[in-house]
């Protein structure tokens, strides 16, 4: 029978941001679960305890944190919330000014403050359930943090402010948390980190990251890998050499370019130039046969030109990416930018960004009426409606094409199938199973 005291120990958690926050998330359930806590993430009513935490990467992000914060707060104010704690990027950042205007919230805490924040629930940290966290994505992919934080200087990004420097989880804590990844279901790995290229340098003096795929592809259960956040300066070759030897490595490669233009690049200290960025694109394309690539681009950065913009717009047509994502800048206090005058007007910077958008969708659908008539291995994330919907190895959840599949067919969410593309929009495919 449920008592009082059991409705008492149930905990929501809400994450806004990044797939990087959403690992965070999970470790705070798998913690507060082991400790006799019902905590659960996102569920439809909110529990008398909630845990929000929060995304401060960009303005709009900062918005949304604090548009939940504020409605949370509401809903203590109404008694439907008994306790309100804040943790993630925002809290790192701004937690003494919000304090004094949301001061419903019963504690802020930072990043690096899961200790702290276990404490409020008389629970003990357990170290060692780092590598059995809880999975809020469906049960057959999971993201699996190697590292946190970031060493880089970028003058735009704020990251290093409110995660610190780099710092690389050991090989084997990653592969024992692969294997029970693998043992709850999961059959996709998708690694992030602010930067993957960097993984080791800290711990073993050189970077690491392909060893670390040499071993995760051991792993039994485990059949594609997927690699995120990947950075281009001084990018180590020989991780392409690892991707193409391994048939579980998906060809598929998120590098994050942010620009082409050398004058634009030295004012955001990418520390490396257009063609050191070509270099490793030529290279990735040579030594990956059908390899993806996805990108993202920043615009509207201080003192980006209408000649620089056309610049990554030509950038942009020559190299045909696979997939694209565009931000414009936000003027970040605490980042080097913020010295910099905000010169673009806002009008441009999405002008801008529609624009580069605009040669991405008919480079989008070229590309997916190229793979008409073909056939992929797909695998199905879920059921919408009258189809079931998946992804090839070149597409990663939530930001990639998807393949839509009629529901008719017997497919199960979870499984892999062979797919032979019968139709296409810009950034959507429709296909029938065949058989194996």
């Amino acid at each position: 029978m449920k008592t009082k005291d059991d409705h008492k120990r149930k905990v929501s958690v809400i994450t806004l941001g990044c797939s990087k926050n959403l690992v965070d998330s999970e470790n705070i359930i798998t913690q507060l679960r082991f400790n006799d806590w019902n905590a659960e993430h996102e569920p439809d009513e909110p529990a008398p305890v909630v845990i929000i935490n929060t995304c401060g990467f960009i303005q709009s992000a900062k918005e949304e944190s604090i548009d939940t914060i504020i409605r949370y707060a509401k809903a203590k104010s109404a008694g439907l919330v008994e306790k309100l704690f804040v943790t993630g990027c925002l809290s790192q950042r701004y937690r003494d000014e919000l304090a004094k205007e949301i001061p419903e919230v019963d504690a802020w805490f930072g990043t690096l403050e899961l200790p702290e924040l276990l404490h409020r629930f008389r629970a003990d940290y357990r170290h060692e359930l780092i590598g059995e966290r809880q999975i809020t994505t469906p049960k057959h992919y999971a993201y699996l943090k190697i590292a946190e934080g970031c060493s880089r200087t970028c003058a735009f990004c704020a990251i290093p402010l409110m995660r610190g420097s780099h710092r690389s989880r050991s090989i084997e804590s990653l592969v024992e948390e692969a294997r029970h990844l693998a043992s709850i279901g999961v059959k996709e790995l998708i690694l992030i980190s602010q930067e993957l290229t960097y993984y080791g340098v800290d711990r073993y003096g050189k970077r690491r990251l392909p060893d670390l795929i040499d071993q995760l592809t051991e792993v039994e259960g485990i059949e594609w890998i997927r690699l995120h956040y990947t950075y281009p300066g001084r990018f180590p070759l020989e991780l392409l050499d690892t991707m193409a030897r391994h048939e579980k490595v998906c060809n598929y490669l998120d590098i994050p370019l942010q620009h082409i233009s050398d004058a634009v690049l030295k004012t955001m200290q990418r520390r490396h130039t257009a063609d050191d960025i070509r270099r490793v694109l030529d290279a990735a394309r040579a030594r990956v046969p059908h390899i993806a690539i996805r990108t993202t681009f920043l615009v509207g950065f201080p003192g980006e030109t209408e000649a620089d913009f056309l610049q990554l717009l030509s950038f942009v047509r020559e190299q045909e990416f696979e997939r694209v994502g565009v931000f414009t800048y936000s003027h970040e206090e605490g980042t080097a930018a913020f010295r910099l005058t905000d010169d673009v007007p806002a009008g441009v910077k999405a002008d801008r960004a529609n624009r580069l958008m605009e040669v991405q969708r008919t480079i989008s659908e070229r590309k997916n009426e190229a793979m008409a008539g073909r056939v992929f291995k797909v695998l199905i994330d879920r059921k919408e409606g009258d189809f079931f919907v998946g992804r090839t190895e070149y597409d990663s959840p939530e930001v990639d094409n998807e393949v839509w599949i009629p529901a008719h067919h017997y497919l199960r969410i979870g499984d892999f199938a062979n797919i032979r593309i019968t139709d296409y929009t810009e950034y959507d495919l429709y296909g029938e199973p065949v058989a194996n």
